[in-house]
């Protein structure tokens, strides 16, 4: 457990919880609640597929009554549990949110909160209405990096911030995995790139700049992963093609290279959705799903790279940058400020230079964080613990991610995109 999460005291009973959409995210803030079973319990879950249902059933002890094939049957059931986790895809947010919020639900909500402007701000209206909490899951707010940087900002030891450099490397694999082969690869399907993958780096932007976000530029596109890139003698499938073995991208190489060496957790288990993990299952997947096709003979039209200049309230500037082509790993951060700057490694190393001392100082995040568990840098286990604790104590300042910061931000990205396919600066309104 984090240090920050010890400090406070436990609820005076576990924190009840409805999933809806037993997916990766659904199964990872679940398993968060056998880590706390003081904290947090699952007790009803909401799934259109079976095998991931029956799977999240079994390993919570989830009484039959309270197991929905979907999330507009768990709504009917009345409330349920004190708190719902919404994991569905973007499309399905506001109706799911809505209903749930009407039937007296905390409600802690995957981001992007909805894929239009005017959906989130009809989300926000509706959550605020009820009264109750509200958490989005921008998870980076919620790690020991991001309080290290915060703390370090808010101290002045840097001085005033003039302007940030950030980057977000999305990695090779996971841009074919998710945003090419994937549920997020089309933005009738899902959402526009920065706002399903980035706007975890908007917000974190906003967050620790702290200050609104006035206007914005962007350009980008997608420049690779395009029909008339595949290569001479490529197949559409990876399982039928002789270029595997010399394609970084091969789905064959990839997955069956996941399960030689048993890791069968995400994403091993979106491809194998019989979740039975044997070379036959996986191959078969590959054969005829949507993961076993070539990266360049797809239905994908998210970019693949994209940088966003903003400019906040005083003049205070930033660039970020998303891009698919490299290894991966965390976010990249150098933040300018007017006595001194602030480097981060990997999100793990935070370097602060001195401009009056002319020295540096690190602080090892990592170190702090080791029994943190959990991806996102144990952002992941931070907003799963920091809401069931807002909820189970009463403690609302406990959400850092609430309806009006994640609207700030979800704004200052439909201006950014906005920006991108017009070509011109965009204000944020």
């Amino acid at each position: 457990m984090n240090k920050s999460s010890s400090s406070a005291k436990w609820p005076s009973r576990p924190v009840t919880i409805l999933i809806v959409g037993a997916g990766s995210r659904g199964f990872s803030y679940a398993q968060y609640a056998k880590t706390w079973p003081r904290l947090a319990k699952v007790v009803a879950v909401a799934e259109p597929r079976a095998e991931y249902r029956e799977k999240m059933a079994v390993e919570h002890g989830i009484d039959r009554s309270l197991v929905f094939d979907g999330w507009r049957g768990a709504a009917k059931a009345g409330r349920v549990a004190d708190a719902v986790a919404i994991c569905t895809m973007d499309a399905m947010h506001e109706e799911c949110v809505m209903a749930f919020a009407r039937q007296g639900y905390h409600i802690l909500l995957e981001k992007p909160v909805a894929p239009t402007a005017a959906a989130c701000r009809r989300i926000v209206a509706e959550v605020k209405k009820y009264g109750k909490l509200f958490a989005v899951c921008h998870v980076l707010r919620y790690t020991q990096y991001t309080r290290a940087v915060k703390k370090i900002v808010d101290s002045g030891a840097i001085g005033d911030i003039v302007s940030v450099e950030h980057l977000e490397p999305v990695g090779f694999w996971h841009q074919a995995h998710s945003f090419v082969r994937g549920n997020w690869r089309n933005e009738k399907e899902s959402s526009f790139m920065l706002l399903q993958k980035s706007c975890h780096d908007i917000d974190w932007l906003s967050y620790i700049i702290g200050r609104p976000c006035r206007r914005v530029s962007s350009f980008g596109g997608l420049y690779y992963f395009r029909e008339e890139n595949q290569p001479r003698g490529a197949a559409d499938r990876c399982m039928d093609c002789k270029l595997s073995k010399k394609c970084p991208y091969s789905a064959r190489e990839f997955y069956l290279g996941k399960l030689r060496r048993g890791e069968l957790d995400w994403p091993l288990d979106v491809v194998d959705q019989t979740l039975k993990f044997t070379r036959e299952s996986v191959e078969m997947a590959l054969r005829e799903g949507p993961y076993g096709r070539c990266v360049f003979k797809c239905d994908n039209d998210v970019v693949d790279h994209q940088v966003v200049n903003l400019e906040y309230e005083g003049g205070v500037t930033a660039s970020f940058t998303m891009t698919a082509f490299n290894e991966g790993g965390g976010r990249k951060t150098r933040i300018f400020g007017t006595r001194g700057t602030i480097e981060t490694d990997d999100s793990s190393t935070v370097r602060v230079y001195d401009f009056l001392t002319r020295k540096e100082k690190a602080i090892d995040t990592n170190a702090t964080a080791a029994n943190v568990a959990g991806g996102h840098g144990g952002g992941d286990a931070g907003i799963f613990n920091a809401f069931c604790r807002a909820v189970g104590l009463g403690r609302a300042d406990l959400i850092v991610s609430g309806a009006d910061a994640t609207l700030e931000s979800h704004l200052t990205t439909f201006a950014a995109e906005k920006a991108r396919r017009t070509g011109r600066v965009v204000e944020v309104r």
